[in-house]
């Protein structure tokens, strides 16, 4: 019997254009929790992928409990015991938690389903992750966190040999996450083994045994834990040092651009009222359900508001929906980028202008050398893998989507500039570039505001900081003022007072 559950041997898969695995290393033993970590469009997805059934690659061998395997489809890969919880979950928010750790695998009795058999099943498996849910109530009425252990769920009752997990944090607060690692421990203590990918370099060093690395499609090295730390790890993954992770570049303060005064919305928002100035980043801070997004949609017109003021300007102005926003010169990189911020069915060429179709019109024609041009320089500054602006963009990975979105606003060449998570799901080399972009706006005099869940990139990048609990603003910290540090910033987030 082989020591390991998995092994990939000079695994390549190839597509027209690109070559997404070339000669690809990995192995995964029992109980063992094993990271893989590469910048968007290293090849993750593509691996995970390969692993599942979805692809088949066009050179190597995929190795299972030492027997070589040919995976036609991803029920072969499953029947092998190889599970997958994606990063965009698969859940049915309509049908029982039993009904989607079940589905297409329905205990019967006689022609009938054994719904008794399946519930008592079923509440097992999510007492053994930790969960205390009523397994007949839809599995929509619970948050992401819940859902996420519905997958795991599924994993378990197909007795799972390896569980594969897409950044499986990436939609989660605090607690989840804790809840989530102790869920990844008690799985590695029964011996099953995980492939845990993530650009959070925070969570390789707390969970996992060894950490795999990727490059442009290419194995580049797995090691101990121990054997790597944060620069080495980041050296490995982007094949350059970066010798500053948050390069925080200074514009010069100018006029205030936006004015919110007593924003209000019924059980949302709780007479919200903040500054923000041409030349600076304010950042947005807070814990999960703190009001941020549901601000910035507010400030952008997406949801209406109960009641308050916005000046733009110095100029009050009436924002009842997207349009009036842009009108305005306010930009928003929504937090959901495929639903909200792009047309995943079109190419790149055409989202990079969504925003600003009428910079890119000759009278009732489409510029198309203009956006040949831009979308060029879009591609280069923001660092997009991808053949040509000719790719459509649902192919692309998900970082790489991001930076569309990115360039799509960049080219309405808007004052404010509302970035709501803008670095969630990219890895650390994408993420310097995304704070370039926001480096070059606030030197050309705009106004940039960063709704962000982690931390150091607040304080990395923000000029000023607004705390937000439940609906309200707790604090504005200036960047030069003592509290202008995690310790204070998270105590305000919690609800406490900051002395001066």
């Amino acid at each position: 019997m082989s020591e390991n559950i998995i092994e990939l041997r000079n695994v390549t898969k190839r597509f027209p254009g690109v070559v997404a695995l070339s000669n690809m290393q990995l192995t995964i033993k029992p109980g063992e929790i094993h990271g893989l970590i590469g910048e968007n469009g290293a090849g993750k997805s593509t691996l995970i992928k390969v692993l599942t059934g979805v692809h088949q690659p066009d050179e190597g061998q995929i190795i299972v409990e030492g027997q070589e395997c040919k995976f036609k489809d991803p029920n072969e890969s499953k029947a092998k015991g190889i599970a997958c919880v994606y990063q965009e979950l698969n859940i049915e928010k309509l049908l029982s938690v039993t009904d989607n750790v079940f589905i297409n695998n329905w205990t019967k009795k006689g022609f009938l389903l054994d719904y008794n058999s399946m519930h008592k099943k079923a509440s097992e498996i999510m007492t053994s992750l930790g969960q205390d849910v009523d397994v007949h109530k839809a599995a929509g009425t619970y948050g992401m966190g819940i859902q996420q252990m519905i997958e795991i769920a599924k994993a378990v009752l197909l007795d799972a040999k390896v569980i594969i997990m897409d950044e499986p944090t990436s939609s989660l607060g605090e607690k989840e996450v804790a809840q989530l690692m102790k869920t990844c421990r008690d799985l590695k203590a029964r011996g099953i083994g995980i492939l845990f990918v993530s650009h959070k370099l925070e969570e390789l060093f707390e969970l996992c045994d060894r950490v795999t690395v990727m490059r442009d499609g290419e194995f580049i090295a797995t090691k101990d834990i121990s054997e790597w730390d944060n620069d080495s790890l980041i050296a490995a993954m982007v094949g350059r040092t970066l010798d500053n992770q948050f390069p925080k570049e200074f514009g010069k303060k100018g006029e205030c651009f936006l004015k919110v005064k007593d924003l209000t919305i019924g059980g949302v928002l709780d007479h919200v009222s903040f500054e923000a100035y041409g030349g600076q980043i304010l950042g947005l801070a807070g814990l999960v359900g703190a009001g941020r997004t549901e601000t910035v949609r507010a400030v952008f017109g997406a949801d209406p508001i109960d009641g308050g003021t916005i000046e733009v300007k110095g100029k009050e102005v009436k924002i009842k929906s997207p349009e009036h926003a842009i009108e305005a010169g306010i930009a928003l990189l929504t937090e959901d980028r495929k639903g909200q911020g792009l047309v995943l069915a079109q190419p790149i060429r055409t989202n990079l202008i969504l925003s600003s179709l009428k910079e890119h019109s000759s009278g009732v024609l489409l510029d198309e050398k203009k956006i040949e041009e831009n979308g060029q320089r879009n591609m280069s500054d923001l660092r997009i893998k991808a053949p040509s602006l000719d790719e459509i963009t649902g192919q692309l990975s998900g970082g790489n989507q991001q930076k569309v979105v990115i360039g799509k606003w960049v080219n309405a060449d808007a004052d404010i500039y509302i970035f709501d998570e803008p670095t969630r799901g990219i890895d650390v080399g994408a993420k310097v570039e995304v704070y370039n972009v926001m480096n070059r706006l606030v030197k050309a005099g705009k106004c940039v505001i960063m709704v962000s869940s982690e931390m150091p990139e607040v304080l990395g990048m923000s000029d000023r900081v607004v705390v937000m609990r439940g609906g309200k603003v707790m604090a504005e910290i200036d960047r030069d003022s003592k509290h202008f540090n995690q310790e204070d910033i998270m105590k305000a987030a919690w609800g406490g007072s900051l002395d001066e």
